[in-house]
């Protein structure tokens, strides 16, 4: 099967300033690269430009992709936040869609963590296309020790 990842020819294909190809791969998310990250003191923002595979029928972003790069920027965040030495699972996440975007505009999940704790770590982005937000998102994540390898 092929995927169509093409976008529209005098769209700008640049990767904004900042941006790395994302530093961890998901099963989830192989379809949709390439995907770029950012560390920043507040959190881990995921990016990437728009294309065929990330819409709806209608041609506009879907709110899944939404939804699954927020809860992955979110627990990035989360774990930069406690120096990587920690794992997380999400407890909830909740979107709010205040607008929409098409393909060829660059997509920015910005994470922020609120706070962190021993058990628990909340967490909140904006999620903004070409730099106007689009949604909002926050969540809950259980601290989970990482488990130590095999012998």
């Amino acid at each position: 099967m092929t995927i169509d990842t093409s976008i529209a020819a005098d769209v700008p294909q640049a990767v904004p300033q900042g941006f790395e190809p994302h530093f961890r791969k998901s099963p989830l998310t192989d379809p949709w690269e390439p995907l770029y990250s950012k560390k920043t003191d507040r959190g881990v923002s995921i990016g990437l430009r728009l294309a065929k595979p990330h819409t709806n029928s209608r041609g506009l972003i879907h709110g899944g992709l939404i939804a699954a790069l927020a809860d992955g920027a979110l627990g990035y965040s989360c774990a930069q936040a406690t120096g990587w030495t920690t794992s997380f699972v999400t407890i909830s996440l909740a979107v709010d869609f205040v607008g929409s975007a098409k393909i060829g505009q660059w997509l920015a999940v910005e994470g922020d963590v609120i706070k962190t704790g021993s058990t628990i770590c909340f967490a909140q982005c904006l999620i903004k296309a070409d730099d106007v937000t689009i949604a909002r998102a926050s969540g809950t994540f259980r601290v989970v020790p990482k488990k130590e390898p095999v012998s």
